[in-house]
């Protein structure tokens, strides 16, 4: 009998599928939520970084000649970021950030604006993966599995952070790092809140005998 009890209380450890009605609905809240600010996001890049930088009328170097142009973008507060009319994904170094200034290099306006950006990403895409890790701890799924799920995002949002600097301050050509990074925490993302929303509503259960 005592065999017996064990045995059906560890086939019962809770899983997303099997927990109650209000923890459902909560954790259905949060991948909503999440989703619609991953959406957001997605549409941000899209409208502000990739159709200007590859089907913009005028390209980086059309730019550059025009002299009025180059004047106004010199008059652009700091909050707006490196000057370029790329978007911050595929902004490029400027000439300004290349060449050896007086001032320290914490001063350096490309310094600022990426430190800036870091701290903000890593605070707002950390919470998210925050949410969805205990989430993915609850999945029906393998412990191997879903300690991949878990972490993957995390490395995802470094690589992101790491494309941030290196394209900066080594060559703008490290903004493909970019695909890899987001595309990670894009794909696990995904995958966890379809699975689970799948396993809470929609898996079939086993009858009771």
């Amino acid at each position: 009998m005592v065999k017996f009890r064990k045995e059906k209380k560890q086939s019962e450890i809770k899983t997303i599928g099997n927990m109650s009605l209000p923890a459902k609905v909560l954790a259905s809240s949060i991948v909503f939520i999440m989703s619609f600010g991953m959406l957001g996001a997605t549409g941000q890049i899209v409208v502000h970084d990739i159709i200007p930088t590859f089907f913009g009328v005028k390209n980086s170097t059309e730019m550059q000649i025009s002299t009025q142009d180059t004047e106004d973008k010199a008059t652009m507060p700091l909050e707006s970021g490196p000057v370029s009319e790329r978007g911050d994904l595929f902004s490029e170094l400027t000439a300004e950030a290349v060449t050896p200034e007086k001032n320290p290099f914490y001063e350096n306006e490309q310094f600022v604006w990426s430190l800036r950006w870091t701290h903000i990403h890593l605070f707002g895409i950390g919470m998210i993966f925050i949410f969805m890790g205990g989430i993915s701890l609850l999945l029906d799924a393998g412990a191997t599995f879903r300690a991949w799920l878990i972490v993957l995002p995390f490395v995802g949002m470094l690589i992101d952070i790491a494309a941030l600097w290196l394209k900066g301050f080594v060559s703008p050509a490290f903004f493909w790092l970019h695909l890899p990074g987001g595309g990670l925490f894009g794909l696990v993302f995904g995958y966890v809140s379809l699975r689970a929303l799948w396993e809470m509503w929609f898996k079939p259960r086993p009858k009771e005998s």
